[in-house]
């Protein structure tokens, strides 16, 4: 049996464990990667590749970077005589053309964290947890132009657990996204593939994430909605409140007895309460802008004037 000439298109360290396990599939021959290109980051502004690259070079992997994939006549000209029989897209960025779509013989196929249709867009693991979802899961699908809307060719479940945050699930979905690109190659070399159309009226969507999104609202978030908030939200932006007009990251909360009205913010033995929609409470675990974690109480040990909570 001859190998699948296979293009890998990612970029982040999620899109690694998916980029090695095609790379050690004896049924692959990985003919390159397409990446984002190379950016100055932190401090100092070194140049710093994408995780993917890093990949490539340590592994003689031949690659590419672009931010527009859709006019780089070099990758064009490439995918176009390659004679490729698959491309596979996880956590790439972009959107892919019709005429990079129709190039591989089987199909261009995408990798995406979420059991489609339930989730299509920029940030399914996130709203899953956001709206307290006890399943997610990985699927697979034959890409079209309109946004995650092909045909669905693998998927599994993933629970979530109750101590799970988007931290803890973008390294469970990497690992599984991984488990299911083996997956499929098996059922694509067995010609065991089986289309299934995505029930449109099922679509939901989750767009991406903005900063603002993460500030919690007392006067119409209830526990629930805090809590899934700072699991969701946890990788980033975190969820917040302002203190004092700065910013007061929230990482751990905890239910209150005592009552407090919706918006009220009250100092309670050595605690920091807050009411909020449906009872109060205590902002457990928090991180005052510019510091490290700590502990509402050390926190009212190391502040002498008046706090004001929006």
């Amino acid at each position: 049996m001859s190998k699948l000439r296979t293009v890998f298109l990612g970029t982040p360290d999620f899109s690694v464990p998916t980029l090695q396990a095609l790379f050690n599939n004896s049924s692959i021959d990985l003919l390159a990667c397409i990446s984002n290109p190379s950016k100055k980051r932190d401090r100092g502004q070194k140049i710093k590749n994408p995780p993917v690259i890093d990949f490539c070079i340590k592994n003689n992997i031949s690659y590419y970077q672009t931010d527009k994939i859709n006019k780089n006549e070099e990758i064009i000209s490439f995918l176009k005589n390659s004679k490729i029989d698959l491309i596979i897209v996880l956590a790439f960025s972009q959107f892919i053309s019709q005429e990079i779509l129709d190039f591989p013989r089987i199909g261009c196929f995408n990798i995406h964290t979420s059991l489609l249709p339930k989730y299509r867009g920029a940030a399914p693991i996130q709203y899953a947890l956001l709206n307290g979802d006890k399943k997610t899961g990985v699927s697979i699908q034959k890409m079209v132009k309109k946004m995650d809307a092909g045909d669905i060719c693998y998927s599994h479940e993933v629970d979530i657990d109750e101590n799970d945050n988007a931290i803890k699930m973008f390294e469970k979905l990497k690992n599984e996204a991984a488990i299911s690109i083996n997956k499929f190659i098996e059922l694509v070399n067995k010609d065991k593939l089986i289309f299934t159309k995505q029930d449109e009226s099922k679509v939901s969507f989750a767009p991406l994430i903005k900063k603002s999104d993460a500030k919690i609202d007392p006067l119409n978030h209830d526990f629930e909605n805090v809590l899934n908030m700072i699991k969701g939200y946890a990788a980033w932006p975190k969820s917040f409140l302002y203190i004092n007009k700065k910013i007061l990251k929230i990482h751990k909360i905890s239910k209150y007895s005592l009552h407090l009205d919706p918006g009220v913010f009250k100092i309670h033995m050595g605690q920091m309460l807050l009411g909020i929609k449906n009872g109060t409470i205590r902002l457990e675990i928090i991180q005052p802008e510019g510091k490290r974690q700590m502990t509402d109480a050390d926190f009212l040990n190391g502040i002498n004037k008046e706090i004001i909570i929006s």
